[in-house]
């Protein structure tokens, strides 16, 4: 794989801002419904290196991307949120995880939004910042659409197990300390297991991609961009 400089340049600044945003979101969230514990570890903040992990932000996705893996996988350091603290836990518990999706949703459609600007840029400039555009709507509809799989500790399993009866809520939230084992059997193993007998086993994937299809799709036509 020949990746270039500009290669770099034009993924690593959208990917960095998409996930700070979104573990700042899930701070900033919580912080204002009355748990202070991400406020008082300092990550309720938009400096990225509160935020990165260095092997689920950048070791294990180069990892996966070398062994052209089906699905690219990561993940930042979760933001500490003790809901025991928050006004009212379980509906609150809900907007602290929808915080991050949805911030990545309002990045995805303003850099949608951008596209219109860059045709009044530089020719050398213009292509730069398309790309980065293209890659920022990108990588905020992966990371929302990707955070939403109803699996404790994601986003989307908080919502579940907010929203849920308790009699179904609690044997999910019990799943949360296996989550990312969990996740890296459907998404990585299961594919390279049934790849092994001719059989394609890569359906979670399949449904994150069209998923994100249809949610670009979507900001593409509100932006005016279709």
């Amino acid at each position: 794989m020949n990746i270039t400089l500009y290669d770099l340049s034009v993924w690593v600044l959208p990917l960095v801002i998409a996930i700070t945003f979104h573990e700042a979101a899930h701070g900033f969230v919580a912080h204002a419904l009355g748990d202070n514990t991400a406020y008082e570890r300092g990550r309720v903040s938009f400096n990225p290196l509160k935020h990165i992990d260095p092997f689920g932000t950048l070791i294990l996705p180069a990892m996966l991307l070398l062994a052209h893996s089906p699905f690219l996988f990561g993940y930042a350091k979760p933001v500490p949120v003790d809901f025991r603290s928050l006004r009212n836990p379980r509906i609150d518990m809900v907007w602290v995880a929808l915080a991050g999706p949805g911030t990545n949703i309002a990045l995805a459609l303003v850099a949608a939004l951008a596209f219109h600007v860059v045709g009044y840029l530089p020719p050398n400039a213009a292509q730069w910042v398309a790309d980065n555009l293209q890659n920022a709507v990108l990588i905020n509809v992966v990371l929302a659409v990707f955070n939403m799989l109803p699996i404790p500790p994601l986003d989307g399993g908080r919502v579940a197990v907010g929203l849920l009866p308790r009699a179904l809520a609690a044997p999910l939230a019990r799943l949360e300390p296996f989550g990312m084992l969990i996740l890296i059997g459907i998404l990585i193993l299961l594919p390279i297991v049934g790849s092994q007998f001719g059989l394609n086993l890569d359906i979670i994937s399949t449904i994150l991609r069209a998923m994100t299809g249809y949610v670009i799709q979507l900001l593409l036509v509100v932006t005016g961009n279709a």
